[in-house]
C-alpha cells in the first residue's frame, strides 16, 4: 500500500511540474466529472421561439414586404375593354384583374391594386357597373371610374358609398386625356386616364377616409410559409372563355414562367393582351373561371344594362401551376367575400396558392362554349 502511495505522488509531482500548480487541476477535474456537484446544476431552459405572425397581403397571400402599405384600403379601377380601345395601360401592375360582360356582349375590366400611391398610368378608365362593385364591396376600395351606370348609382347611395366612389366626371383633377390617342382617331371615350399620383392628390383634396385594416384575403390563400398546393384535377395547359359571340380570352400555360398568358380575341383571330407602358403581356399564377345567371335588368332592356346573380352562386374551375380542379363558388348578399369551395358537394374551402389571379364571371348559358379539360361535363352538370 504504501508503495503505491508513492508512486501516487511522484505521478501528482510531475503533473504539477507539466501545468505549473495542482490548484487549477482540481477545477478541471470538477468540470469534467459527472458526479461532481456543478453537473448538478440546473440549466436554464431554452428559449422557446416566437412565432413569426401571419401578414398575408389580401390581394396576393403573399407575406407583406416592407413597402406594403399598412392600413391602406385598397383600389379597384375600371378599365375599357372594347377592341377598338386596346391595348390598355397599367394592367400588367394589377394584382387581380376582373372581366365580366356588361351591355352589348362586350366585357369591361377591374384592376385590384394595393398602394394607390404607386399606380402607373392606368386606362382608359371607363364608367362603372354594379356587377364588379358587388363584388369587391366587402373590402370598401377607393373605386376610381369614369361615369356609373343608373343602377350602380342606386348601390352607391344605397350602401352610402359616395366617400370612396371616385368618379373621374366629378373631379377633373383626377383623370387626363391622352392628346396623342386624340389625334390618331381614337374615340374620347377611349382616352381617359389616370394614375398613382393624380389619385392620391383626389385623396388629400378631398380629404378622404383611405384607412382599412384587413383581417382576411380576397380568397382562402395557402400559408406563404408552406408549398403551393398542386391541384388535383389533371393537365390544364389551355383555357378558352367564351363571354359572348364576340368577347373571348384565353390562357396559355408557360412551364417557364408557371404563369397563364393571357390573349384576346379580335378581327385578326387571338392577340397577346399586352400593357402599353411597358409591352408585357398580361400573366396570372391564378385564373378563376365562375359560371351564373346573367341577364338583362327588367326595365333597362334599352341599355341592356347586366345583372350576375351573385346570391345563387355556380359552379366553375380554378387554374394553378398548368392544372385545374373543379369548383363551386358561392357569395350570397352583397356585403359577403366571394368563397370558393370544393366542387363535390360537400362546400369544403378551396385553397388558393398565393399570386396574381385573373376572376372572370360567365354567363351559363356560354358553359357549352367553354374550351378547358372537363368542360363538357362541367356544362352538363350546371344544366
Amino acid at each position: 500500500m504504501m508503495k503505491r502511495f508513492v508512486s501516487t505522488v511522484a505521478i501528482c509531482a510531475v503533473i504539477m511540474g507539466m501545468f505549473a500548480g495542482c490548484g487549477k487541476s482540481e477545477q478541471s477535474n470538477s468540470e469534467t466529472t459527472p458526479n461532481t456537484q456543478s453537473s448538478q446544476v440546473e440549466k436554464t431552459p431554452e428559449p422557446t421561439a416566437t412565432p413569426e405572425p401571419y401578414q398575408p397581403n389580401p390581394l396576393t397571400g403573399f407575406e407583406k414586404d416592407a413597402s406594403y402599405p399598412e392600413g391602406q384600403r385598397l383600389t379597384a379601377v375600371m378599365v375599357n375593354n372594347i377592341k377598338a380601345c386596346r391595348p390598355q395601360r397599367g394592367l400588367s401592375d394589377a394584382k387581380v384583374l376582373y372581366e365580366i360582360k356588361v351591355e352589348g356582349g362586350i366585357t369591361r375590366f377591374m384592376a385590384m391594386y394595393e398602394d394607390y400611391h404607386t399606380i402607373p398610368t392606368v386606362g382608359p378608365i371607363r364608367s362603372a357597373r354594379d356587377q364588379f362593385f358587388r363584388l369587391i364591396l366587402p373590402f370598401q376600395p377607393l373605386y376610381v371610374h369614369i361615369g356609373e351606370s343608373v343602377v350602380q348609382k342606386q348601390y352607391v347611395a344605397d350602401y352610402d358609398y359616395s366617400k370612396w366612389n371616385y368618379d373621374a366626371n366629378k373631379s377633373s383633377n383626377m383623370f387626363w386625356r391622352d392628346k396623342n390617342r386624340l389625334s390618331q382617331g381614337y374615340s374620347l371615350e377611349h382616352t381617359a386616364y389616370t394614375d398613382g399620383k393624380q389619385i392620391a392628390q383626389t385623396v388629400q383634396s378631398l380629404g378622404t377616409d383611405d384607412r382599412r385594416t384587413y383581417n382576411s384575403g380576397i380568397f382562402d390563400f395557402v400559408n406563404y410559409n408552406e408549398p403551393a398546393r398542386v391541384l388535383e384535377g389533371g393537365a390544364a395547359e389551355h383555357v378558352e372563355i367564351i363571354h359572348s359571340n364576340s368577347y373571348r380570352t384565353k390562357m396559355d400555360y408557360d412551364a417557364s414562367t408557371n404563369k397563364y398568358l393571357m390573349s384576346q380575341y379580335g378581327s385578326n383571330g387571338y392577340t397577346a393582351t399586352k400593357d402599353e407602358n411597358n409591352g408585357k403581356q398580361l400573366n396570372f399564377d391564378n385564373v378563376l373561371v365562375l359560371f351564373t345567371d346573367i341577364h338583362t335588368y327588367p326595365g333597362h332592356e334599352a341599355k341592356d344594362l347586366q345583372y350576375v346573380a351573385y346570391n345563387d352562386g355556380g359552379v366553375g374551375y380554378y387554374y394553378n401551376g398548368g392544372r385545374y380542379e373543379k369548383i363551386r363558388w358561392m357569395k350570397g348578399n352583397d356585403l359577403n367575400v366571394l368563397r370558393i369551395v370544393s366542387g363535390d358537394g360537400t362546400e369544403t374551402p378551396v385553397q388558393i396558392n398565393c399570386g396574381t389571379s385573373y376572376v372572370t364571371v360567365v354567363d351559363i348559358d356560354e358553359a357549352i362554349n367553354f374550351v378547358a379539360p372537363d368542360a363538357a361535363a362541367e356544362s352538363s352538370d350546371a344544366e
